[in-house]
């Protein structure tokens, strides 16, 4: 994963108000949880993930998704993976309702980087005036 990528996650999980800095094995992480599942998912404060967690796309790349943030969430590998299947068993059917589904989720954890300290830090992969909707 590339450096931009480290802080495109970061910045996932820091606007995500499930996820809280803490100190695990000495080292400053960010712990919170799958925007599909709930389940624990850690990122270092470098950006790197640690265990499961993987950028996750809302509306997907090959659907023409892009790298801003109000797209952008984490996920757990299994959940990034089975998403097509565990949320649209008919092959993309249901595309329009999946996404509108995450990013309601998504807004509704929606924190301001500021609030936590890291607005400086993240200011090169924030677009003004996130988070963006299509209302």
């Amino acid at each position: 994963m590339s450096g931009r990528r480290h802080l495109l996650l970061l910045a996932a999980a820091v606007t995500d108000s499930t996820f809280v800095r803490t100190q695990l094995v000495g080292h400053p992480m960010w712990v919170g949880k799958c925007i599909h599942c709930g389940s624990k998912l850690v990122v270092g404060d470098d950006g790197r993930a640690r265990g499961e967690a993987t950028l996750e796309h809302l509306w997907p790349q090959t659907q023409g998704g892009t790298d801003e943030l109000s797209n952008l969430a984490v996920a757990c590998a299994r959940c990034n993976r089975e998403k097509g299947k565990r949320h649209d068993p008919n092959g993309g059917a249901r595309l329009q309702d999946v996404v509108a589904f995450l990013r309601a989720r998504r807004l509704e954890r929606w924190r301001d980087p500021s609030e936590v300290g890291m607005a400086v830090r993240l200011r090169s992969v924030m677009a003004p005036g996130e988070p963006a909707t299509d209302d």
